[in-house]
């Protein structure tokens, strides 16, 4: 068992903790809080009788980092450490685990879930854990699940119940939105009162910090604004005739194409249209959409990422045209296609930043050094665009430049399986790859080497996000650059992420200024204000969810408009699954390929994708499930669906927002109602 070494700033913010105060410590990205907080945890096993540690990460990949690469080594010999995540199932026997385990590693998922089932085997206390440490705090807010935890522990302790010491990590808890000091200095108490912590940094080894963490130069690199643009030109001119088709209703006014607001503004759109019953109007607001993600990959990538966008997106609905709105929209691109490709073929109106890309990568590899870099960009869509350019370069090849994407984990068919996003880290550690194109997944958490190029490309995000991008490039000599149009949005972003970084220094300062008599009551009060607020907002939901009948309810495709489902159909398996049971409903749809996921599921496996069997309709619902090898049950995603309630027709975001209330599947029941003359 390796001995645990810490630098002096690290003993400095542990010394609170050891004295069993709840502590969030506040060291940038590379300082070192994972091994501050495993010498806390072994020290808290040594001290505490019958200890047990629980390690909470907000990513699924963290849970064996954390245990392989930094407790097991350190912790192993004399302790039972065990790492539980949603791909192992010791999970589905967690208070078990808890219970023989002097440590566990785990997702916040798995803790609230055990929390709140009240099965033997799974349910735990929040008392019988002695310290729960909390990785990334700062997400510790609003609907997060690491909030919903605290907020358990937070009602127990103004109920004087014995609860576990929390020790918190974080780069930088940010300001909230905050652009004044007043309000940056709340959003930092609220960040404490969630996490019933005060705030440490190191005040007597800030030298010694920044030598372990070197800053790395920072360069804005701007380019000009095209002069010419014919590309985008035309189809701004197509986005108008649309326009025109619609006959756009004099309240609604579109804001400028090609930006994020006209964004917000066609979402909208869309949702009216459904809700008035008004094909024309949703069809073209779902067409204008598309139209001005090309403009925005227009801006940021090259003009044949924007061209491909448009061509993959009209392949389909050629295919699946139903009326004369449909045909119009899919005959104008048709009519436009060979345009667009002959100007998007056109060097002369390239995008400028690719080519200041293309010079930045070419400067830090051509320099013989063994150089790592991360292209930090927003989509995974743009992350598989850049890596397409990137290998059909041929100076970035001749530079020695081996590009690879990293984006995140999960269950959707987009994302990569764990073991992608595994390989690809190690085969960037071991110099088979030496640039990494990623999402923001890389900017947290994940045990990535020190780099010496950090590129945020066509990034518009918070001063925590550019903290955490920054904090990659930790090698000597390291560069971090700003790839930004001049007067752009990204550089104004940037500019003011820079003072609202600074901002978030001085609110910190000003939190740990206060008397600690001053401190515990402001904490108290934002908590007993958010105790309240939870009530309040639990009321409404319930009252929401109440407001009508299922059986008043039709579900309603958001393609077609034609009614194929009662809300009193719907069941919810195991807490996750929003399902139709009617025996009639497979009427309704017509089933395509099987759907392929990247990890298995313990009750259930994915059947096949399913879509709307009306007429030349097409629009996806979901996918069927499988649920305990025998039912197969149609998995509904609600973005697909308009709903038909008694005061008109509205459209929700997710399911928790339907206003009625869903009733738990019951296996026992389908299999009566759908195998009784079997059974008998």
């Amino acid at each position: 068992m390796e001995e645990i070494s810490l630098y002096a700033y690290q003993e400095e913010v542990v010394e609170r903790a050891l004295q069993r105060e709840n502590i969030i410590i506040w060291l940038p990205t590379g300082g070192g809080k994972t091994r501050a907080a495993v010498y806390v945890a072994k020290k808290h096993l040594e001290s505490t009788p019958r200890a047990k540690v629980v390690v909470l990460v907000n990513k699924v990949h963290l849970v064996d980092q954390h245990y392989n690469k930094e407790f097991k080594p350190h912790l192993d010999r004399d302790y039972n450490l065990v790492p539980v995540s949603g791909e192992t199932e010791v999970k589905d026997y967690f208070g078990k685990v808890l219970e023989k385990s002097d440590v566990v590693i785990c997702t916040a998922q798995i803790l609230y879930n055990s929390l709140t089932n009240m099965e033997e085997a799974r349910h735990v206390e929040l008392s019988d854990i002695t310290l729960l440490i909390i990785d990334e705090c700062h997400h510790t807010h609003k609907e997060s699940v690491y909030n919903q935890i605290m907020r358990c522990y937070v009602e127990k302790k103004l109920n004087g119940e014995r609860l576990p010491q929390i020790l918190g990590l974080t780069a930088s808890p940010g300001t909230g939105g905050a652009k004044i000091l007043e309000m940056a200095v709340e959003h930092v108490l609220q960040i404490c009162a969630n996490l019933d912590s005060a705030i440490v940094s190191t005040k007597n080894y800030i030298p010694e910090l920044k030598k372990k963490v070197p800053r790395p130069v920072k360069t804005f690199d701007i380019v000009d604004k095209r002069h010419e643009d014919p590309f985008g030109d035309h189809l701004k001119w197509m986005m108008q005739l649309i326009h025109e088709f619609m006959n756009l209703p004099p309240q609604f006014i579109l804001r400028e194409c090609g930006t994020q607001e006209y964004e917000a503004d066609v979402v909208i759109l869309e949702q009216r249209g459904v809700k008035d019953n008004n094909r024309i109007l949703a069809q073209c607001a779902l067409h204008l959409r598309q139209y001005n993600d090309a403009l925005l990959i227009n801006d940021t990538l090259r003009m044949m990422d924007a061209y491909r966008s448009l061509e993959d997106f009209y392949i389909e609905k050629s295919i699946t045209a139903m009326d004369g709105t449909d045909i119009f929209l899919v005959g104008l691109f048709q009519e436009n296609q060979v345009e667009l490709e002959k100007l998007a073929r056109n060097s002369k109106y390239e995008n400028p930043k690719m080519a200041k890309l293309e010079s930045i990568l070419l400067k830090q590899f051509c320099q013989g050094v063994q150089s790592r870099g991360i292209l930090f960009s927003k989509t995974r869509k743009s992350t598989h665009c850049l890596n397409d350019w990137a290998s059909s370069n041929r100076a970035l090849k001749e530079a020695g430049i081996k590009a690879a994407i990293l984006t995140g984990a999960g269950n959707g068919v987009t994302h990569m399986t764990q073991f992608e996003q595994a390989n690809t880290i190690r085969n960037f550690r071991h110099g088979t790859l030496n640039l990494l194109i990623s999402t923001s997944v890389a900017e947290e958490g994940l045990d990535i080497p020190e780099c010496n190029l950090v590129v945020r490309y066509g990034l518009l995000t918070n001063e925590i996000a550019q903290q955490q991008a920054s904090g990659r490039a930790r090698a000597q000599d390291s560069h971090y650059s700003v790839v930004a149009q001049k007067g752009g949005r990204e550089e104004r972003r940037e500019l003011t992420n820079e003072y609202l970084e600074e901002l978030t220094g001085k609110a910190i300062a000003k939190v740990q200024d206060m008397s600690p008599k001053v401190f515990r009551s402001k904490i108290r009060e934002l908590q007993e204000q958010a105790v309240i607020a939870r009530k309040l907002a639990e009321s409404r939901k319930t009252e929401k969810r109440s407001r009508y009948n299922a059986s008043s309810i039709q579900f309603v495709c958001r393609n077609c408009f034609k009614s194929v489902a009662s809300g009193s159909d719907i069941k919810l398996v195991d807490n996750a699954h929003y399902v139709n049971v009617s025996p009639q409903f497979v009427r309704q749809y017509k089933a395509g390929g099987l759907v392929t996921l990247p990890k298995s599921f313990e009750d259930w496996e994915p059947g096949r994708a399913i879509s709307c069997n009306n007429g030349n309709c097409n629009k996806q619902w979901g996918f069927e499930i499988k649920y305990k090898k025998s039912a197969l049950l149609p998995n509904l995603a609600i973005k697909n669906f308009a709903l038909e309630t008694p005061h008109g027709r509205i459209t929700v975001k997710k399911w928790k927002d339907v206003p009625f209330t869903v009733e738990a599947f019951s296996f026992k029941e389908y299999c009566n109602d759908n195998f009784a003359d079997i059974l008998d």
